[in-house]
């Protein structure tokens, strides 16, 4: 017998995986956005996101269970606001873009994990917001799509290129 084949990826997500403040990880902190595109640089509006990082010390431990629901319905509610998971989930709008509110990460760098229509697996990336030893084990044109180009002080953009000329390196992790 022969295994199923793959399928593509979603677009499902805005029916179940969202929540609200998905992508507040912690406020007062930094501010990441970008938009993610196809191959043909036209924006995806039904991709998901969802993301990983160290806290300001670099710990990776994490706060569990700190969605509050709704004690009628069940409903997820949002975050409780005072405990640092270190992971958030945040759906593209109709122009591709996506935002992330958090504390600047101690290993200087978040994971990224893209859900999008028409890839058979999800992608691996990470957004470094400095230099890292990483970034020079590639070829600098490469390394440049892993690097969030900062805005203003506290306000980080990072694109996400699916394919083409700008694709955004993905990494395995297989």
């Amino acid at each position: 017998m022969k295994p199923t084949p793959s399928q593509t990826v979603g677009p499902f997500y805005g029916y179940a995986l969202p929540f609200p403040g998905g992508g507040d990880i912690a406020l007062g902190g930094i501010t990441v956005h970008g938009r993610v595109y196809d191959g043909a640089g036209d924006p995806v509006p039904d991709a998901l996101l969802e993301f990983w990082q160290a806290d300001p010390a670099g710990g990776l431990s994490g706060a569990p269970g700190t969605l509050r629901r709704d004690p009628v319905d069940g409903s997820i509610i949002g975050r409780n606001g005072v405990d640092f998971t270190g992971f958030g989930r945040v759906p593209t709008d109709a122009d591709g873009h996506w935002t992330l509110r958090t504390l600047e990460p101690g290993n200087g760098y978040i994971s990224v994990c893209v859900f999008a229509r028409g890839l058979l697996h999800h992608l691996y990336t990470r957004i470094y917001l400095k230099h890292d030893a990483f970034l020079d084990s590639l070829p600098p044109e490469r390394a440049r799509t892993l690097v969030a180009a900062e805005e203003r002080e506290g306000v980080y953009r990072f694109d996400i290129h699916l394919q083409g000329e700008k694709e955004t390196v993905f990494l395995d992790f297989g």
